[in-house]
């Protein structure tokens, strides 16, 4: 199930104490940064994104980073919908504690695989000095020994306000809330997406259970066109041209019959 099928949706925060988690949250929430450290128990933002043909509901939850609380982080990943895992660049032993938050997400959620995580390590305003986990080693630990996972791993800065944008618009992208091109079916192309009477209804109603997203790039697609066009021709006449309204009406009855009972049109749309 996708996150857009949810009222609202919930991202939980885990990481270990100190890398920065409530930090990411009031740099991306309130524009603000502060250098002075408080422990987090538990805290809950609320908020509503317009995305454009999607009103997002979201519920921001900050755990705490350290492992006194047991039953609310059991019942903080059994509720989420998407999880943001928190390092510090600057703390291998930062790293570990992520690795054990995802071991917990792995015994607690049989559908680990299928939601949206981000794996982020803050404080990179102080690698030039202080790194002590290199990106690639994460990398290397995400797509080299866990299973295929809907995963992205980034570094940010909360402190210089980098990359704090990027980790939600992740979630976005991970999560395919937005259709790929949010455009329709007819931007930017005269073809609109009809039936004409020399494709037969059972491809086309084939054709119609597929996703939008990829039906909008096919019709767009000279390569798709010219194979759909060229059917009951040679195979080797790349360049096909589409049939005539005159070949059109020499079709069958029977074949008009069958595709306005599949598309509910009466012929092709060319403009």
């Amino acid at each position: 199930m996708k996150m857009s099928d949810f009222e609202r949706i919930r991202l939980v925060i885990l990481g270990g104490a100190g890398v920065g988690k409530s930090c990411i949250i009031k740099r991306f929430l309130f524009k603000t940064y502060s250098d002075k450290y408080r422990p987090t128990v538990e805290d809950l933002y609320n908020r509503e994104y317009d995305l454009g043909s999607v009103t997002l509901k979201v519920d921001i939850l900050d755990t705490s980073g350290e492992m006194q609380f047991p039953a609310m982080r059991r019942l903080s990943i059994a509720t989420a919908h998407a999880f943001l895992l928190v390092y510090a660049t600057t703390s291998e032993a930062s790293l570990g504690c992520v690795k054990q938050c995802f071991e917990e997400i792995r015994e607690q959620r049989a559908d680990f695989q299928d939601i949206p995580m981000v794996i982020v390590g803050n404080k990179y305003d102080l690698t030039g000095t202080h790194r002590e986990v290199r990106i690639e080693d994460v990398s290397e630990w995400v797509f080299c020994e866990l299973p295929k996972l809907k995963v992205k791993v980034l570094e940010c800065s909360a402190k210089d306000d980098y990359n704090i944008m990027e980790i939600f618009r992740t979630f976005v992208t991970l999560s395919r809330i937005l259709p790929v091109n949010g455009g329709g079916a007819e931007s930017g192309s005269g073809l609109k997406r009809r039936s004409s009477a020399y494709v037969s209804a059972s491809s086309k109603a084939k054709s119609r259970i597929g996703s939008p997203s990829i039906g909008c790039e096919k019709a767009k697609d000279p390569s798709y066109l010219a194979a759909s066009t060229s059917e009951g021709t040679s195979s080797g006449d790349v360049k096909a041209k589409p049939r005539s309204r005159s070949l059109i009406r020499r079709s069958s009855r029977k074949t008009k019959q069958q595709i306005q009972n599949a598309s509910g049109v009466e012929d092709c749309n060319i403009q």
